[in-house]
């Protein structure tokens, strides 16, 4: 199995759309129900290099000592929070850069929240909350540390308030829509993201930021669905193969004991006859958490 999409390629459509001041702003007011409409109040603050498998985080921002970080999902993911709470550590690693810790003033921070748009084809709830004691092996009714997501399903029929409240949202979910609809009825993957690209601009949905930058969401667009289904593909035949029995442990064995000898993951995924892809996200858990290759 060969990956089929440019994992170098890292940003998002909705990453790209939020970018912009004025977006952001209404998807902070949206969210938290305030009427903010100072540009110049808001700082965005989002991760271009997040440390975590060398991932960006969506969008952040900064406004009146409350920081906020978004993630847009097309898939299931119940790490979030233990990613969100990598992502404001190093927030609050920067804002906290020039602070005596050690002195005895109390350093203040910024408030945090974390949301998660979810639009992906799985069924979900309007409104869920993520945990990240969930993750811990050993359960306490009450945990020293905790964070929690809240992750709100953005597709039609869910969360209608929040995407009347933010244009940008809604237009943006209009876009995804019209993708897949081509792609429902038999279209390429291509082919329907640009009918769908000009569809949304005849229809004077996110007409603007399509006119400027057609050629770069058809790119990301592509980009994001064939993620998505490459994820899914790994996932499947992975158990289908065996990987949940025994298959998975031997591998990574095999990866770790060519990383002791200093080969890189393009080598190693090639004398294993592995799929590029999953190599790699193998290293880069064992750089992180296992950096002697201990299998």
């Amino acid at each position: 199995m060969k990956p089929y999409v440019n994992r170098e390629y890292k940003d998002t459509v909705f990453r790209m759309l939020f970018k912009e001041k004025a977006r952001l702003l209404e998807l902070y007011n949206a969210v938290n129900d305030t009427d903010y409409d100072d540009l110049e109040a808001l700082e965005i603050v989002t991760l271009e290099n997040a440390i975590y498998m060398s991932m960006k985080n969506d969008v952040s921002c900064l406004i009146d000592m409350r920081i906020q970080l978004y993630e847009h999902q097309s898939t299931v993911n119940p790490n979030l929070p233990f990613r969100d709470l990598m992502y404001v550590c190093e927030q609050y690693e920067k804002y906290t850069i020039k602070k005596d810790l050690y002195s005895r003033r109390l350093v203040k921070l910024p408030t945090p929240r974390f949301v998660v748009f979810y639009n992906g084809r799985e069924e979900q709830p309007e409104r869920r909350e993520l945990y990240l004691s969930t993750a811990f092996e050993i359960p306490e009714e009450d945990p020293a540390l905790e964070l929690r997501v809240t992750q709100l399903n953005i597709n039609p029929g869910y969360n209608e308030e929040l995407l009347r409240k933010c244009p940008a949202l809604f237009e943006y979910m209009e876009y995804v829509n019209c993708v897949r609809t081509y792609q429902t009825n038999g279209d390429t993957l291509s082919d329907a993201v640009s009918k769908a690209v000009d569809d949304c601009i005849r229809d004077d949905i996110l007409k603007e930021f399509l006119l400027q930058n057609k050629a770069e969401v058809v790119k990301m667009t592509i980009f994001e669905y064939d993620e998505e289904q490459h994820k899914q593909t790994i996932h499947d035949e992975g158990y289908e193969e065996g990987y949940g029995s025994g298959e998975l442990s031997k591998l990574v064995g095999q990866i770790c004991r060519k990383l002791k000898k200093g080969k890189e993951p393009e080598t190693i995924a090639e004398e294993l006859e592995e799929d590029l892809e999953t190599v790699q996200h193998i290293c880069e858990i064992a750089k992180r958490y296992v950096p002697e290759y201990d299998e």
